[in-house]
């Protein structure tokens, strides 16, 4: 009995986790308490977000909050951080959890919309570079004036749904009936290299609008949350940000967008591969079909989720209130008005969103190791101290893209911002060259951080969501498709700063 109990017990730990990799958990779990009294708390720390990293990059192993979780656990119990330090760092970005428990659920609310204008969009748009194109500069022109978090949602929702469609059909079923497309095993072996195909020619649909987030949303102050605190810190308006950031941002989002085109033109890094013409007859009878079928209800619910959709993005622009709490009014708005009133029928709207909530918060007790061992602050205060004074805007661009390819750009912006603003306030450094630094932090901790998936929340919410493991976008596959985006951008920005700054 003894022994059963005991074999039940490893087997239950990380679940169907290959075996290698929860040893690897387990190394890593006795490891950190060793390394913490041999070499201390500051090579600790580091070792801790390798091991966090590791967990991140295998996600499709294992989700990352069980593993990256006990690591958090243990990093508080051996004490490189307290309970209170990630309360704290929880609690300061409490507005982007609001947003991924409310959003995220509200445009799960709009799916049927948003795949019908994108079927629409996509079977009218047969150019792949054009489409492509498309994808980006519309994610980077609403990630300008609403959320890179929210935008990435809708971009996933309409790649659920699009796959789900082409998936029900290669199954051997129609429309109508029920199916879970989780898995290939009701594939048609007729279905299956188009099915392939399906997954590339999606992937990069994804990929291209993940990276059109990144170059939209450093443009503008609510672009990203460090972005708006960077301008309260140095009092700059909407207008102001995006002017003293143009000289960066406009020659990297023309590179960023002929770079989409160069790949998919190329087909290399993943890119290129065009709709299959039987996907396309599937998704083309799709739409025919709903149109035709469609009732009185259907296209009353297209309409409310139309007249939803403008509130949105009017109260996002607008700033009525925190972005969470203008999820949750759309979720109110979408299910009283499309009679979505029972409590199952919402419970599914939340199933994406909070595993992420709650991997982000483990996230942030990393974020609050690095925080209380100052892991960052031998580099900042390299930068600070280099005698050419010239050469310190674009080594704060580098230094600010490496750390935020590892870590939340968030912190690593409020860490970076918060030391420049003592500095001028000692009288350190002048006003001019404060903006000059300023503008260095925000662009390189939005535009190098698009390497990997831990660089940029939207990144990471995609790994992590459902649409991951159906087009198998792995973590490895995700760094592999930025390279060349991470590349261009982030020298492009590199010499703006060096040479238009």
């Amino acid at each position: 009995m003894q022994q059963t109990l005991s074999r039940g017990l490893v087997d239950n730990f990380l679940g169907n986790a290959p075996v290698w990799y929860k040893l690897t958990i387990i190394g890593f779990l006795i490891l950190n308490p060793v390394l913490l009294a041999v070499a201390g708390p500051f090579v600790t720390g580091w070792a801790l977000i390798g091991q966090f990293i590791f967990t991140l990059a295998l996600a499709l192993k294992c989700y990352p909050l069980q593993p990256g979780g006990l690591l958090a656990i243990e990093a508080v119990i051996i004490g490189l951080t307290t309970p209170d330090a990630v309360y704290v760092e929880t609690l300061s970005q409490f507005e982007v959890i609001l947003l991924l428990m409310f959003m995220v659920a509200g445009i799960y609310f709009m799916k049927d919309l948003l795949l019908f204008a994108f079927t629409k969009v996509l079977l009218k748009v047969k150019s792949k570079p054009f489409l492509s194109l498309l994808f980006s500069l519309m994610a980077a022109i609403l990630s300008a004036f609403l959320d890179a978090l929210t935008v990435t949602a809708v971009l996933i929702s309409v790649g659920v749904g699009f796959y789900s469609v082409y998936h029900k059909v290669a199954s051997g079923k129609t429309v109508h009936h029920d199916h879970d497309h989780s898995g290939d095993t009701e594939v048609v072996e007729f279905h299956r290299e188009d099915l392939e195909e399906f997954r590339a020619f999606l992937r990069s649909l994804l990929m291209h609008g993940a990276v059109g987030t990144a170059l939209g949303g450093v443009c503008t102050l609510v672009g990203e949350p460090q972005n708006l605190l960077i301008a309260i810190t140095a009092n700059w308006d909407f207008v102001e940000f995006f002017v003293r950031m143009a000289p960066v941002t406009m020659p990297v989002l023309a590179v960023g967008l002929l770079t989409c085109l160069a790949l998919e033109y190329l087909g290399i890094f993943g890119y290129g591969t065009k709709l299959p013409e039987n996907v396309r007859k599937v998704l083309q009878e799709f739409d025919d079909l709903q149109t035709e079928n469609r009732s009185a209800k259907q296209k009353a619910v297209l309409v409310v989720s139309a007249i939803t959709a403008i509130f949105l993005v009017i109260a996002l622009a607008q700033h009525w209130a925190a972005v969470g709490l203008i999820g949750l009014t759309v979720i109110v708005l979408l299910t009283a008005f499309n009679g979505i009133i029972e409590e199952h029928q919402i419970g599914h709207a939340f199933e994406e969103a909070l595993p992420f909530a709650a991997l982000l918060v483990v996230f942030f007790a990393i974020v609050a190791v690095i925080h209380e061992q100052h892991l960052f602050t031998p580099i900042i205060h390299t930068v600070l101290t280099m005698e050419n004074v010239e050469m310190q805007a674009p080594v704060f661009f580098l230094a600010n893209g490496l750390l935020s390819m590892i870590s939340d750009n968030v912190f690593v912006a409020t860490v970076y911002i918060n030391e420049v603003k003592a500095a001028l306030d000692a009288g350190d450094i002048t006003r001019e060259h404060f903006n000059t630094l300023a503008i260095a932090i925000n662009t390189g901790t939005n535009l190098p951080s698009v390497a990997t998936p831990n660089g940029q929340a939207a990144f990471l919410f995609l790994l992590t969501s459902a649409i991951a493991p159906l087009l198998r976008l792995s973590y490895g596959r995700m760094v592999f498709m930025a390279l060349p985006y991470t590349i261009t951008m982030s020298v492009t920005g590199l010499l703006a700063v060096i040479y238009l700054l």
